[in-house]
């Protein structure tokens, strides 16, 4: 009978470190380290445009947004992950030399092919359940539409759908409020007209 190896699992300390000279992002899930798939040029600028627009929203608020170069950390009973969020908003930060967040309020995923089908599941489920995130936004590329879990009290997340680019999504959890038409500025959509 043939004997398989298994690889030995990537410590927490040994992924960080990695991190810090890797040209290429992973996300890391219980010792077991992924490569982040390449997102468009329309999802990098979805995901500045989000930075850029709560960055003015919240100036001189104590909430305030990290870019998708901020990790993620996430606690399960048994076992550690660590995700790149495209945008989110931390109002309880970890010190700034430390290399990754613990209490988002706000996580924004921008979903593309590539993206779409890990961002509304496995990392939709692992992001609602941090303890101190409010909302979670995952935001269509193709379309301006954006599906918002929103914290409900003790009965969990509710979905909201946000369309259309005279939407504004109200973020009262974090004092602001997101207009999707800041959220897709400058993004021209596949079937729009000339």
């Amino acid at each position: 009978m043939a004997t398989f190896l298994q690889p030995s699992p990537v410590s927490i300390e040994d992924y960080l470190a990695g991190e810090d000279c890797s040209e290429t992002k992973h996300e890391f899930i219980g010792g077991a380290v992924y490569a982040m798939a390449d997102g468009t040029n329309d999802h990098a600028a979805i995901s500045a445009n989000a930075v850029g627009a709560l960055g003015g929203l919240l100036r001189g608020k104590p909430c305030r947004p990290f870019t998708c170069n901020a990790k993620v950390r996430i606690e399960y009973p048994d076992h550690t992950r660590f995700y790149y969020p495209d945008a989110q908003v931390v109002c309880l930060g970890n010190p700034g030399s430390d290399r990754f967040q613990e209490y988002p309020a706000v996580i924004i995923e921008v979903l593309n092919d590539s993206t779409r089908r890990i961002d509304l599941s496995e990392k939709r489920d692992a992001y609602l359940t941090i303890p101190s995130l409010k909302v979670l936004l995952l935001v269509d590329s193709e379309r301006p539409y954006v599906l918002a879990h929103r914290r409900r009290g003790e009965g969990g997340f509710a979905g909201e759908e946000w369309q259309g680019l005279d939407a504004v999504i109200p973020l009262p959890e974090i004092e602001a409020e997101l207009a999707l038409a800041d959220l897709y500025e400058r993004i021209a959509f596949a079937d729009a007209s000339p």
